[in-house]
């Protein structure tokens, strides 16, 4: 199975991904770090989905309980003071391991091989490895984040939540020369908690099947929830779910209105066609011969979602849901 380490702070959408990732490939170890909650609520409520799942040999390593620029900031008004409200959970009988996330992260990628990196939270705990060994950039096989937009915020008008978290972090990954795979949320967006989904969940009658549903009822309660941070697993389970472009990504550090966007270099896909807007099967014209125009676009750095096969990635959660406990 498919080595990796699941980078993330849960939060309701993270605790499917946790579910899809014990699912589907050798979780070496979760990392937590501060986002959607503080960093002892995400800790604790990794660990009680390891417990749900009865997957508890899988290790958790509490990492950065925030951004070293700024102040973190919290999604409590989205995932409750708990930062995963709804399921009425006892505390975890398993317990975070002492090692910190970032030493963790140092250490697998530089003994293991072909190792991938999935991160659903703010990229703190992935920039301060880097920082530690940037080695690290050329030993890791992807890595994969639920991060950021290719046109769009969710947070501000301009910057999705986990990179105006840390912009500074996200900056250190985008230039690290790792191979990057962005779902942002002009992705993410694609993937809806629809009210029937929660009942055919719930219908499955297993421990997972009922604790997934009780997350959903209290995350979808204002009918607009997305499974964000799913996604970015699905897409590793099964890379033909997303289809996506090569592009150039930066994130914006200073703008008094645009902190934390990703900017995303879209002029290679714009299409001739002006009501089109934006043509995907123009991918490779940024390695034709060279043209008198202004528009080609920088060097691409980030494999960027930018369709997702809603249906497919239904039918993966449900089958995936099913065949838990």
């Amino acid at each position: 199975m498919q080595k990796i380490i699941l980078d993330c702070d849960p939060g309701h959408d993270d605790a499917f991904a946790i579910m899809l990732a014990c699912s589907h490939f050798n979780v070496l170890g979760i990392t937590t770090v501060g986002g959607n909650g503080y960093l002892p609520n995400v800790t604790r409520n990794a660990l009680q989905v390891l417990e749900v799942l009865g997957k508890t040999e899988i290790p958790v390593y509490p990492g950065h309980a925030g951004p070293a620029i700024q102040e973190l900031t919290i999604a409590d008004n989205v995932h409750g003071s708990s930062g995963m409200d709804g399921p009425h959970l006892p505390e975890p009988t398993i317990s975070a391991q002492s090692e910190h996330a970032v030493d963790f992260i140092v250490r697998s990628a530089m003994n293991e091989e072909d190792l991938i990196l999935i991160a659903t939270g703010p990229l703190t705990n992935i920039a301060a490895a880097l920082h530690r060994q940037p080695e690290i950039a050329q030993r890791i096989r992807a890595l994969y984040f639920m991060g950021g937009g290719a046109y769009c915020g969710n947070w501000t008008p301009a910057a999705e939540f986990n990179i105006w978290v840390d912009p500074e972090a996200a900056y250190t990954v985008f230039h690290s020369k790792m191979p990057l795979y962005m779902a942002g949320v002009n992705l993410t967006r694609q993937c809806p908690v629809l009210k029937e989904d929660i009942e055919t969940i719930r219908s499955f009658g297993n421990q997972t099947g009922k604790f997934a549903a009780e997350l959903l009822d209290f995350f979808a309660k204002d009918g607009d929830a997305h499974l964000h941070d799913a996604c970015a697993v699905a897409w590793v389970v099964d890379p033909s779910l997303v289809k996506d472009a090569f592009l150039h990504v930066d994130v914006e550090l200073n703008g008094t209105l645009t902190r934390g966007m990703t900017v995303t270099d879209l002029r290679v896909l714009q299409s001739a066609d002006c009501e089109k807007d934006l043509d995907l099967d123009s991918l490779k014209r940024w390695n034709d011969a060279p043209e008198d125009s202004p528009f080609r676009g920088l060097q691409p750095n980030t494999h960027v979602g930018m369709r997702l096969d809603f249906n497919r990635f239904r039918q993966l959660l449900f089958s995936t849901l099913q065949a838990c406990r």
